[in-house]
């Protein structure tokens, strides 16, 4: 079938995942539900399979962080005595476009929705043969360096295999049984990614645009998932001492009322977050047409390009370059910990860096937007924590809500994103937090579309490449 009729930069795949709402059937009684049999069978089925979902979403992330340090610390550590050059992560980003780009063209299944559209987790679970793709496209995008987080993956590779888990058990399984299913294996798979299991199942179901009855049926497998992962996460960290791989600030800068200075801070951050969103974006969007006239070699040239970003801001800055490249999560702790060992002009360059390498990785490789959203706002924040009336905790937060609203487009769990990671600080910023994310949300769909207009279609078979 042609695919002429998709908009400029969006698969067919990806098209009908866009298209399609969550499921589940009207008109349900969650009370009779519930008391079924069937549901209570669910709610076991669920708590066991968080388990083995969480067992392998650890080890997945064990073996990103593993290649991670040997590659780009103890590799070059062993070769180079004088520091490790401004220049060794750039061959290492050409390997990683190159390998994403051919798993997303060779392997079933697209390796997962683009991430250049937002966080999405509709059209349902992937089915078993597109989890390799996603596997190894995702593997490579957070291993070698490109700018996305691993929370998207694990959540397509946690529904995918409840769901065919469920499959395996029951083919003729009803929809709605695939759906608290593969929510549940999802909400598992992510369970302490974000500091917490109810931020986590609160990010999917937001994003998802669950509600209703379907929320309470959704919820409730959910939850117990992801409470059983949390513990499962902790146990093996207490077993391999691998760590948690959960976002935390173990240095949170001390609490300040709101004040109206940085509640009008509030304000500007949030038009800032915005616009600088709108760019990354554009970027992201922008490219996308031209991934698609030659996949693998498109991609080699936008992972080489990373690279070269990132080796501009350690010859500029006299920092690593590992600060641009990655999600950030590992790097902002030592980020907000170290905050005043920044310059204004630093920091400046670290946001134009990180963003750049953000929307080129979201044009071709597969990963999340969250945590690159969530460094790119801590950046923000600390570079203008100096304003006058302004201080460091409400000024971390509120750059990372604007920047979360704007990539993600999901509100209130930016709110959660920005407050909870400061911990018990973060109910003092809550209301500017609030004003940032609202003001940078508005505008957000205000701004004009970044996607470019659609080009003639090629009918060349690589550029027919989806993705």
């Amino acid at each position: 079938m042609s695919d002429s009729h998709v908009p400029s930069g969006v698969s067919p795949a990806e098209s009908r995942a866009a298209a399609s709402p969550p499921a589940g059937p009207p008109n349900l009684d969650p009370v009779q539900v519930i008391r079924s049999k069937p549901y209570l069978s669910a709610l076991l089925l669920a708590a066991i399979l968080g388990i083995p979902i969480s067992g392998v979403a650890y080890g997945f992330l064990a073996l990103v962080g593993a290649i991670q340090e040997f590659l780009f610390d103890d590799l070059p550590q062993d070769i180079f005595t004088g520091g490790v050059p401004a220049w060794w992560p750039v061959p290492w980003l050409a390997l990683c476009g190159c390998l994403t780009g051919l798993t997303i063209r060779y392997l079933p299944g697209n390796a997962g929705h683009s991430p250049a559209f937002g966080f999405k987790t509709g059209g349902g679970p992937p089915v078993d043969k597109e989890l390799p793709g996603i596997i190894l496209a995702s593997l490579t995008t957070l291993s070698l360096g490109a700018v996305l987080g691993p929370e998207a993956p694990l959540i397509a590779i946690g529904g995918g295999l409840a769901a065919l888990t469920v499959h395996l058990a029951k083919k003729d399984a009803p929809p709605m049984a695939l759906t608290i299913m593969a929510s549940a294996g999802s909400f598992a798979a992510i369970s302490t990614l974000l500091g917490s299991p109810v931020l986590g199942a609160f990010l999917i179901m937001e994003a998802a645009g669950i509600g209703g009855a379907t929320l309470s049926l959704v919820a409730l497998p959910g939850l117990l998932a992801s409470g059983v992962g949390a513990l499962v996460f902790i146990g093996l960290d207490n077993w391999t001492g691998l760590g948690s791989f959960s976002l935390a600030l173990p240095s949170v800068p001390p609490a300040v009322d709101p004040t109206l200075a940085t509640m009008a801070w509030a304000l500007a951050m949030g038009v800032a977050g915005a616009l600088l969103g709108w760019v990354i974006r554009w970027i992201g969007l922008s490219l996308r047409p031209v991934v698609h006239l030659n996949r693998v070699l498109v991609t080699t040239v936008l992972g080489v390009a990373i690279g070269l970003t990132a080796m501009a801001y350690q010859l500029i800055s006299d920092r690593s370059f590992t600060q641009v490249l990655f999600s950030g999560q590992d790097a902002m702790p030592a980020l907000v910990e170290h905050a005043a060992d920044y310059s204004v002009g630093v920091l400046i360059l670290l946001a134009a860096c990180k963003a750049l390498a953000y929307g080129l990785s979201l044009s071709a490789f597969r990963g999340g937007p969250v945590f690159p959203a969530m460094y790119i706002g801590a950046v923000l924040g600390i570079a203008a924590s100096g304003l006058p009336g302004m201080s460091l905790a409400p000024a971390i937060g509120m750059g990372i809500g604007a920047m979360c609203a704007t990539m993600l487009r999901l509100p209130m769990t930016s709110v959660l994103l920005a407050t909870l990671l400061l911990g018990a600080d973060g109910i003092s910023v809550t209301p500017q937090v609030v004003v940032a994310v609202v003001v940078a949300f508005v505008i957000t769909y205000m701004l004009p579309d970044p996607s470019p207009e659609a080009p003639k279609p090629s009918r060349s078979p690589q550029a027919r490449s989806t993705g």
